[in-house]
């Protein structure tokens, strides 16, 4: 699971730079409001990288992910792209559920299978 979601979030900490710049045409808001969230947004995609696995990661990546749909009422085109993402997310914490519970399996089935060298 945590390669999927790994995969997921720094991709998203490429798009958060994007957005970033997008944002910056926007007159109304400062280059320092701009960069500080999305800073602080790219930042929790790289902590988030390492958190994944631990109690409250996934579900801080949700909060992620519901942040980055919000932030389309600053630049419209993330709507789409946080709603994608959320897409991958789910995806990424679903399937890396599963392949981590075959590879577990495999490891026991492995285990039981190997003669004991006594």
């Amino acid at each position: 699971m945590r390669t999927l979601c790994s995969s997921t979030l720094i991709g998203e900490f490429f798009v958060i730079g994007f957005a970033g710049l997008v944002a910056m045409k926007d007159p109304d808001l400062s280059m320092t409001t701009v960069w500080t969230v999305s800073g602080i947004a790219m930042f929790l995609c790289v902590l988030l990288c390492g958190l994944v696995t631990r109690p409250g990661g996934v579900a801080l990546g949700w909060a992620l992910q519901i942040t980055l749909i919000a932030s389309g009422f600053i630049v419209p085109t993330m709507f789409f792209l946080g709603a994608i993402f959320a897409a991958l997310w789910w995806a990424s914490v679903h399937y890396g559920r599963k392949v981590d519970e075959a590879k577990a399996r495999f490891a026991a089935q492995a285990a039981s299978s190997t003669p004991d060298a006594a």
